[in-house]
């Protein structure tokens, strides 16, 4: 009988070994430095990731120091700008991109996607609203708005512009700047009205900077998912992705760092 076919019985056994094996790295061969994970990120972003005494940190650095461990690769930032993410993926000069990064069908049409958070964002403006300004409605025409230039807030603000004209409202002036930082400094020094900023991102900056800022209005678009980016097509790296966060969910890691980042229990995901 087959069953006793000494074939058949050996690729069983190794297939039950293979299934019994740690999680160990799988990813596609093209790596940009074998057996490390090289990855983008703008550092710009608070509380994902930034600069802290000479030092990257942040939410997303604690999560691929710890998704690294997890698929035996050595994690190597290479911080840019955030327009240059993509590029720099699709030349092949990243492995993947680590940088909050929205997911939104633009994107999706460049990059594939592996999901770990969901967030809102809120409207950001200077202790006291001096611009009278309620949320994201049409109390923003005629306002200056400051956005990450290439960030999902940017098409968010030029979205709200529409509404502005359509309104016969006058036109928000979007002003864009190369990282949430800068929109920061922009709003504190009265040349912003607002700014357009993640919830854990706003939280962390009036936690940063108290006295300075307030939020104004409702939390919006608050299912938004932020995801680490592979190559289109990358399937290895994505499933790759994909299995070791499911680790970090099992062995408790996923939610520690939602805690020590003092993220709301709403972000995760699974």
């Amino acid at each position: 009988m087959s069953r006793h076919n000494p074939r058949i019985r050996l690729a069983a056994v190794l297939i039950a070994l293979s299934a019994s094996l740690p999680l160990c790295s799988q990813a596609a061969s093209e790596l940009v430095t074998p057996g490390k994970l090289t990855y983008g990120t703008a550092a710009t972003f608070m509380p994902f990731e930034f600069m802290k005494d000479g030092k990257l940190t942040g939410f997303d650095i604690d999560m691929i120091n710890a998704l690294s461990k997890e698929i035996k690769l050595t994690p190597v930032a290479m911080p840019m700008e955030f327009k240059g993410l993509i590029p720099a993926l699709q030349g092949k000069r990243l492995d993947i991109i680590n940088s909050a990064m929205y997911v939104n069908p633009t994107r999706a049409a460049q990059v594939d996607f592996v999901p770990y958070l969901k967030i809102g964002s809120q409207v950001i403006v200077r202790k006291g609203n001096p611009a009278g300004i309620t949320g994201r409605d049409l109390s923003l025409c005629g306002k200056n708005i400051a956005v990450t230039l290439g960030g999902i807030e940017e098409s968010q603000a030029r979205e709200d512009n529409k509404h502005c004209l359509a309104a016969n409202k006058p036109a928000i002036n979007v002003m864009t700047f190369p990282a949430a930082t800068d929109s920061a400094v922009a709003v504190a020094q009265g040349r912003a009205d607002a700014e357009f900023l993640s919830t854990p991102g706003s939280v962390a900056l009036m936690t940063e900077k108290p006295g300075m800022f307030q939020t104004t209005g409702d939390e919006f678009e608050a299912n938004t998912h932020i995801a680490i980016a592979v190559r289109k097509g990358d399937t290895e790296t994505k499933v790759l992705l994909e299995k070791g966060l499911q680790a970090m969910v099992k062995d408790g890691t996923y939610q520690q760092l939602i805690e020590k980042w003092h993220f709301p229990a709403s972000v995760s995901i699974f």
